[in-house]
C-alpha cells in the first residue's frame, strides 16, 4: 500500500519564506501535501487534524499541548525586535482606551494585552478586527500587527506620527528572554502512526532552515522583485528573525506560558513536550 503525503501547513507570511525557499530547492515539497494559509487559519486546521504537521501560534500550541508535541528547533521568534509584530498607537501608552487586535494573530495579541497590563498598569477594551492599520486606528487608540502589514508599519507610522512598539524587544526587555511567536508541531496521534515520516519531514524542514539561512541575501534580491520592500530591508528583516527553538527560545516560550497562565488565557503553565525520532 502507498501512503499518503504527510499534510504539512506553512505560514503565507514574509517570515516564513526563506524555510520555504528552502523547502523548494531541496525538492522536499514533493514529498508533502502543503497547505499555505494565514497563522490563525493553521491554528484552526492543525488543531482540526486537517494537518498532520505545521507551524501553530505559541499560544494555541499551549493551549493543545495535550493534542500535540513540538518539533526540536524549529520556531519564528526573535531575541530583542522583531520588526513584524507590532504595536501601533496615537497617544502615549498610558492614555489608551481602546485597542485593536489584528484578527490574523492570537499570540502578539496575547502579548500586547498582558505587556500592557503588566509592564505599563494598562487595560483598554479591546477587539478584534482585519489588519489594515489605517482602518483599525479610525476606530481605536492603538493597533496591534503581524506579519507583512507590521513591516510596512515600521516605515508608514513615523512618518503619520504614530507610536510604535515592537513586541518582540517589549517582551526581552520585560522578561529577559526571547520571545517565540509560532512554533512547529505534530499532531500527537500522526507522530505515534507515522514516526519515519514525521522525523523525515523535521528533518527537510531543518536542512531548509539552514540552507535558507546561508543565502539570505540571494532570497531578499528574489523576493525583492515581487514584494513592495527592497532587498536589505528584506535581508536585514530575514537575519532578525529567530528560527531556532534551543534551551534559551524554550525557557522563553515556558515562560510565556506561565505568564498566559497566570492571566487565565490558558489553561495551565506548560513544560513544552517534543516530538523524538
Amino acid at each position: 500500500m502507498t501512503r499518503a503525503r504527510p499534510r504539512v501547513g506553512h505560514i503565507q507570511f514574509l517570515n516564513c519564506l526563506p524555510i520555504y525557499w528552502g523547502l523548494v530547492r531541496s525538492g522536499t515539497l514533493l514529498d508533502v501535501e502543503l497547505t499555505k494559509d494565514t497563522p490563525d487559519r493553521l491554528n484552526e486546521a492543525l488543531v482540526a487534524g486537517a494537518l498532520d504537521i505545521g507551524p501553530i501560534s505559541a499560544v494555541e500550541y499551549l493551549r493543545h499541548c495535550d493534542e500535540l508535541l513540538l518539533l526540536p528547533d524549529l520556531a519564528v521568534g526573535s531575541d530583542g525586535p522583531v520588526l513584524s509584530v507590532n504595536l501601533v498607537a496615537t497617544r502615549p501608552l498610558g492614555e489608551l482606551t481602546r485597542v485593536a487586535l489584528g484578527s490574523t494573530s492570537r499570540t502578539s495579541v496575547l502579548l500586547a494585552r498582558m505587556w500592557l497590563a503588566g509592564a505599563h498598569g494598562v487595560r483598554p477594551e479591546y477587539f478584534t478586527c482585519p489588519p489594515d492599520l489605517t482602518t483599525m486606528l479610525l476606530e481605536a487608540d492603538a493597533a496591534v500587527l503581524i506579519g507583512d502589514v507590521a513591516l510596512r508599519a515600521n516605515y508608514e507610522a513615523p512618518r503619520r506620527g504614530l507610536g510604535l512598539y515592537d513586541l518582540g524587544a517589549a517582551w526581552r526587555d520585560w522578561s529577559g528572554l526571547p520571545m517565540v511567536f509560532a512554533v512547529w508541531a505534530v499532531r500527537r496521534d500522526y507522530a505515534a502512526a507515522h514516526p519515519d515520516l514525521v522525523a523525515a519531514v523535521h528533518a527537510a524542514f531543518v536542512r531548509s532552515r539552514d540552507d535558507a539561512l546561508a543565502h539570505v541575501d540571494e532570497i531578499a534580491q528574489t523576493a525583492a522583485r515581487w514584494e513592495v520592500f527592497d532587498a536589505a530591508t528584506l535581508a536585514t528583516y530575514f537575519r532578525t528573525l529567530d528560527f531556532s527553538l534551543g534551551a534559551r527560545q524554550v525557557a522563553g516560550l515556558t515562560e510565556f506560558a506561565a505568564r498566559a497562565a497566570a492571566a487565565g488565557a490558558v489553561p495551565k503553565p506548560v513544560v513544552p513536550e517534543f516530538f523524538a525520532d
